[in-house]
């Protein structure tokens, strides 16, 4: 059995999710060794455990894009919360998508049950600290954390979970500041959604456009109608008067995301056999220890089987399929040109069962259900920056299809084009110049001009761009440092942090979607609650005991 004769002190910096997750995996792994471990909490949010994407105090229009029957949040033992379903009051519909909030408080109820545990026999002392860290300071041969007020430590490990911290704006959106700042228009970030939702009560009449396709756009569209008064009934949009006139969403390809599978039964259908499975895992293992050309041919043949299985109903041959592929690689969505519009009923249809899938909604489904083994596989695989550049790029571009919104999510937006609230006609890259009350949206057929911007576009992990003086001073003394100029931080499988010289920072780690390159599905939920965490945990008990 371990055996710590000294007390570690430990700093967890953001208790998010995935700082749960961390806290919760090591107070685990404490139940099972005499190890005396002091944890000191850094977060000034005021509904830890949640962090600021499940905020309970967010809209309840706000959901996650995965249905209760996919939402596998393992809980710890010993503890009084139970799961998810077990939590709710009822029993949930296993195909519905929860509102954001309500996972928040099950998160926030969870921490507060591990923390009651806290400091009783065996267990980890744990305080909570609401100081925000703004250096951290090598002290000896521990880290010192220094706040407003403060110092704090030295302790033997400092943890990094700060989810998607403050960025500088890119050249447009700072453009776009300078000009709001100014002009009688408005510009506004798509979160905090209650924030949002409040704003958009002075728009009413007025022409609204938002930057970005993606999840968030369905949020900012529920904040301009629902969080209005408006009501959506029976595929209809039924406006409380107080709507803007006309919303017009726009991205760089003017391509909705697909929906999920309405039903267990329907998802069922794109499920992989197990020797489909088995035959992916190993192809994983060995793409993400190969080049890039090898890593790709790898999963291609793995990916070809099952979905070319899937399709064959419709007498698309395999070589279809790997075709279709062999672009994905090159050029995520260049394979698709339908319309805005087009695309989005036939996503509708899809999901519905009503249209056979199509190859590239196929592969998604099934990317997304090998979820759990392509993280085993990439995460503590090492990836030299050339392949994991890549793999996470593949992966990125399949989101459209594998991270799609719940059915009910692409229905409205339908609902909100027929009722001739939302306006797609600028949807495909538009070009945008500054007017003296807004801006100017121009295609081709099209010139539309609004007086209200909203940023729905959500900040890449680049590490040149954010905005944090805790991250930036790493950033600046060389102990976080890029795995390559298009990838995220340089991590150890455990979280360990790389300086620019190559070598680990002792007792100073990181986890999330800062670490995109060394670790992928950085913005999975799921992820929060897995192999990272408890990897991370079991190096912190492994240092300690050496």
């Amino acid at each position: 059995m371990t055996n710590l004769n000294t007390t570690a002190r430990i700093a967890i910096v953001g208790m998010g999710p995935r700082g749960l997750g961390a806290l919760e995996a090591l107070t685990e792994r404490c139940g099972s060794v005499a190890a005396r471990l002091q944890i000191d909490i850094f977060d000034p949010a005021r509904h830890p455990g949640a962090g600021p994407n499940f905020n309970p105090a967010e809209p309840h229009y706000c959901l996650l894009n995965i249905p209760h029957r996919d939402l596998a949040i393992r809980p710890p033992k010993d503890t009084s919360i139970g799961s998810f379903a077990q939590w709710q009051e009822g029993q949930p519909d296993p195909d519905a998508f929860p509102p954001r909030a309500e996972l928040g408080r099950y998160l926030e109820a969870r921490l507060v049950d591990l923390l009651r545990h806290g400091n009783v026999g065996g267990q980890p002392v744990i305080q909570f600290l609401k100081n925000p860290v703004q250096r951290i300071r090598r002290d000896g041969t521990g880290w010192r954390l220094q706040s407003t007020s403060t110092d704090h430590g030295v302790y033997d490990e400092v943890l990094l979970t700060l989810g998607q911290p403050p960025v500088h704006p890119d050249d447009q959106y700072a453009q776009w500041q300078k000009h709001a700042a100014t002009a009688k228009a408005d510009l506004m970030p798509a979160y905090p959604a209650r924030h949002f939702r409040n704003a958009a009560a002075a728009w009413q009449g007025k022409r609204v456009a938002i930057r970005g396709l993606g999840l968030s756009t369905f949020d900012v569209l529920r904040g301009l109608t629902i969080g209005q008064g408006g009501v959506f009934e029976r595929g209809n949009y039924h406006p409380s008067g107080r709507e803007p006139e006309r919303i017009l969403p726009f991205s760089l390809n003017g391509q909705p995301p697909f929906p999920k599978p309405q039903t267990e039964a329907l998802d069922a259908t794109f499920s992989p056999t197990h020797a489909e499975t088995a035959t992916f895992e190993q192809a994983a293992t060995e793409a993400v220890a190969s080049d890039p050309k090898t890593a790709t041919a790898l999963l291609s043949e793995a990916l070809v089987v099952a979905v070319a299985r899937i399709v064959a109903a419709q007498d698309i041959p395999s070589d279809a399929v790997h075709k279709w592929l062999a672009r994905e690689w090159d050029a995520p969505g260049s394979q698709e040109h339908a319309t805005p519009l087009d695309t989005l009923e036939q996503g509708i249809d899809m999901a519905r069962g009503a249209l056979p899938p199509s190859i590239g909604y196929a592969l998604g489904q099934v990317w997304r259900k090998w979820q759990d083994p392509w993280r085993n596989a990439f995460n503590p695989g090492h990836a030299s920056p050339a392949t994991a550049k890549r793999l996470i790029g593949f992966d990125e571009g399949l989101k459209r299809y594998s991270y799609g919104p719940p059915l009910a999510s692409a229905e409205e937006l339908r609902a909100l084009v027929d009722a001739g609230v939302v306006d797609l006609s600028c949807a495909s890259d538009p070009d945008i110049t500054t007017i003296s009350e807004g801006w100017r949206l121009e295609t081709v057929d099209r010139s539309v001009e609004v007086s209200v911007m909203i940023d729905a576009v959500l900040p890449t992990p680049n590490l040149e761009h954010l905005a944090d003086p805790l991250l930036s001073d790493l950033i600046e003394r060389g102990q976080l440092t890029a795995l390559s100029p298009e990838l995220a931080a340089a991590t150890a499988p455990d979280g360990s942090m790389y300086d620019r010289k190559g070598d680990l920072v002792p007792g100073l780690c990181l986890l999330g979607r800062l670490a995109l390159g060394s670790v992928t599905a950085v913005d999975s939920l799921h992820d929060c609650f897995g192999e990272s965490a408890d990897r991370w945990a079991a190096g912190v008990l492994n240092r300690h005991n050496r």
